[in-house]
């Protein structure tokens, strides 16, 4: 071995060594040649390779015997060092080499890979983990009698979810708004006067304008448009106080349709024909036309006094006012005017009433709700991924209620702990491995308009739209367990269904997907988005894929003791026939496995193709209405056409997406993130840049609300408005369409 190395080491001192291969001679020797380039003609060895010298090769001139030695004594040093270390360092197993460990079994990795586990096994082991017996102790745990806004109740239970977020494991953090909230005085109660009879409601609607009206009490059915322009065909309704009875659609669209229409003040009640409870019930809700925090629009509420006084556009300009449906019955006996026809949808049910349409009682108003600044808490725990740390899925719940808020409040809040502790076990213990993180949020003063949550997307929006790829709302996931529905994004259709062909409805062995209609599943499930959604700041104000779900009865998709005192444990067994905790655990597993599956692939779970239908359905409201106008000769010189080839653009982009993504090694950590950043562009660029958010806080083009959306296009009557919108929806769409582009030499510049 020291002639070897001594050998070695003279060879070493008389050689100068550069980058070579070693090639057969004639002569039996082996010389050393260089190949940088093609320079060289062949067989010139004469000529120079260009570049350093120190890259040209020198020549060796060795025998046979001398080159063997020195390799067999390279590989005699290696392998001596190598049974060195091993012998050193080697430990002995504890398990047994031929069976792996019994949590790589549960985990479905083989021992030694860090390969990722089937989606099949982590899908298993997430839901073995979801049962009803621990739903049912989370429910004791997070039911409480009060649990308002900014109160003590409140408080304590964000300190709670922040200390369980602790012992689980997280860092936890919160996020702190001081917020102007509407209550009641308690000095002056609201008060309607009706010749003799004098009515103090307990019930109230937050931010509705105070002041004192008299005028003719006018009934209005549920308020929408349609019911109004009826009304106001045989009864004047400038001036007048509505009557009108709860449901079709939200609290703050009725007061707003009514200011329109020149009344004074709104009454709102609960018809027994829409929901089956006892007439005295009271009621309690908001009528911002927004949400978040009304007198900070667009910015958030960390310290009012950063910013000048401001008040949202969807704040009402008329007093509102919930009165019991015993009430209600009151004022209608007496009202007087015209009958309601026997076949009109404007008849209700209350007893010993005949439905009349008024207008020649009067009324008094008076509403004396006062301001109160209250510090709100949002509380959040992570589970940051392994991956792709920085892109996030959101899951959150409501912890506040008008009272015991068992439905809207207990029930998310319990699904989305056991969640959170499911998650973090399967990390722990089971050496799961999400590529992405997942943020579990605890929001308050959800009750006066998603202001918790809406504070937080104003204070970071910034960091947000780059980083939150989906958003799942928990609120109100149990109100029975006989049908399914969904609102949510159409980026996220596709995930749905493939979630609901996994989930089994409650009590049976059939998937959701087989009990909701198969392929025609999109018409049973799928609803449109409305503002009172807990997810929609997410998606049309923020422009972050969203959904909302929830298990209901055959007979109703709503949940009648939202907003009153009623919202019990009792109400909701009775709704799920005594398996609330069972029904709980179907819906937890379904937004578990959305996530699950967000987190698990290397692709993201959104699929741009399935804008393209509304985006169609849309353009050819607008081209009708459009062609309409200019064969009537009211509108010239404007074509939808350019609307239409930033359709077509969107379709070309989705498709070079879907291509992309088949001609890609998903695998590939880099080609998969790029990939990804362009399907999270989508929704976010469907924002329309041109309006305030002030004056128009959901931009979203097709979702949204305002006069910029295609929606409202469709239906404009102002012409030059129209001309206007037309254009700046085009190039929203087609902006859209060139974010989805992997880079800017790829852009469609059709138009």
């Amino acid at each position: 071995m020291d002639k070897i190395r001594s050998q070695f080491q003279r060879m070493m001192n008389s050689e100068r060594y550069s980058r070579f291969t070693l090639q057969p001679s004639e002569n039996g020797e082996r010389h050393s040649e260089v190949n940088l380039s093609d320079y060289a003609a062949d067989g010139d060895t004469a000529a120079e390779a260009p570049g350093s010298p120190s890259f040209r090769p020198a020549p060796l001139h060795h025998s046979r015997r001398t080159v063997a030695f020195i390799i067999l004594g390279t590989l005699m040093v290696f392998l001596g060092g190598y049974l060195v270390g091993f012998i050193s360092h080697h430990k002995p197993k504890v398990e047994s080499d031929c069976e792996p460990s019994s949590r790589d079994k549960i985990s479905g990795m083989d021992p030694g890979k860090p390969s990722t586990p089937s989606w099949k096994n982590v899908s298993e082991l997430l839901t073995s983990k979801l049962s009803s017996e621990a739903f049912k102790k989370t429910l004791k745990d997070f039911d409480v009698k009060s649990r308002s806004a900014g109160s003590e109740e409140d408080m304590s239970l964000a300190n709670r979810i922040f200390d369980t977020f602790k012992t689980l494991g997280m860092t936890p953090w919160t996020d702190i708004h001081y917020v102007q909230l509407q209550t009641p005085d308690n000095q002056k109660p609201n008060t309607i006067y009706f010749g003799s009879d004098v009515i103090k409601p307990a019930g109230y609607l937050a931010y509705s304008k105070p002041g004192k009206v008299e005028g003719r009490l006018v009934y209005g059915n549920y308020g929408r448009q349609k019911d109004l322009d009826f009304v106001q065909g045989k009864v004047d309704l400038k001036g007048a106080v509505l009557l009108l009875r709860a449901g079709k659609i939200t609290f703050a669209q009725q007061v707003d349709n009514a200011a329109k229409m020149g009344a004074s003040a709104v009454l709102i009640y609960l018809d027994t024909e829409d929901y089956k409870l006892a007439t005295d019930t009271e009621l309690y809700g908001h009528v911002h036309l927004g949400s978040g925090d009304p007198y900070t629009p667009g910015f958030p509420s960390f310290n009012h006094t950063l910013f000048a006084p401001t008040e949202s556009a969807g704040l009402p300009k008329i007093p509102a006012q919930t009165i019991t449906a015993s009430s209600a019955a009151t004022l209608l006996m007496k009202i007087g005017g015209p009958e309601v026809d026997a076949n009109s949808d404007f008849k209700g049910e209350l007893k010993s009433v005949v439905y009349k349409l008024g207008g020649s009682q009067n009324v008094t108003v008076e509403v004396n709700n006062v301001l109160v600044n209250k510090e709100i808490h949002n509380v959040f725990g992570v589970i940051k991924g392994f991956t792709d740390p920085d892109r996030y899925v959101v899951l959150g719940a409501q912890r506040d209620a008008w009272g015991r808020g068992y439905t809207m409040a207990t029930v998310g809040t319990s699904v989305l702990i056991e969640l959170a502790k499911a998650f973090q076990e399967m990390v722990k213990k089971d050496e799961f491995r999400p590529r992405r993180s997942i943020i579990f949020a605890s929001w308050s003063a959800g009750e006066f308009g998603n202001i918790g949550a809406t504070e937080w997307l104003e204070g970071y929006m910034s960091s947000l739209d780059r980083s939150v790829f989906t958003y799942i709302n928990l609120d109100g996931v149990v109100m029975g367990q006989e049908r399914f529905i969904a609102s949510a994004s159409p980026l996220l259709y596709s995930l749905i269904e493939s979630t609901m062909k996994e989930v089994n409805m409650p009590r049976t062995s059939v998937s959701i997907y087989q009990a909701m209609g198969g392929n025609n599943w999109e018409s049973r499930v799928l609803r449109t988005m409305s503002m009172e959604d807990p997810a929609y700041p997410f998606l049309a104000f923020a422009g972050i894929p969203s959904m909302c779900f929830h298990f209901t009865q055959s007979d109703s998709e709503s949940y009648p003791y939202y907003g009153t005192g009623l919202d019990n444990m009792d109400h909701l067994n009775y709704r799920t026939g005594q398996r609330t905790s069972n029904v709980m655990a179907t819906a937890a597993q379904f937004a578990g496995l959305m996530t699950l599956r967000l987190v698990h692939d290397h692709l993201l779970g959104l699929d741009v193709s399935r804008y393209y239908g509304p985006i169609t359905k849309a353009v050819v409201q607008v081209y009708k209405r459009v062609n309409q106008l200019t064969q009537s000769g009211q509108l010239k010189d404007v074509s939808p056409n350019w609307l239409n080839r930033a359709r077509g653009s969107y379709k070309r982009a989705a498709d070079a997406i879907a291509n992309d993504i088949a001609n890609t090694d998903l695998t590939d950590k880099e080609s998969c993130r790029i990939l990804n950043d362009r399907i999270m562009k989508v929704e976010h660029s469907l924002l329309s840049p041109y309006v305030s958010v002030v004056e128009a806080p959901f931009r979203h083009l097709l979702l949204g609300c305002g006069p910029h959306t295609l929606a409202a296009i469709a239906e404009a009557e102002d012409l030059e408005k129209l001309r206007l919108h037309l254009a700046l929806a085009t190039w929203n769409l087609q902006g859209c369409a060139n974010a989805m582009a992997a880079n800017v030499w790829n852009i469609d510049d059709e138009i």
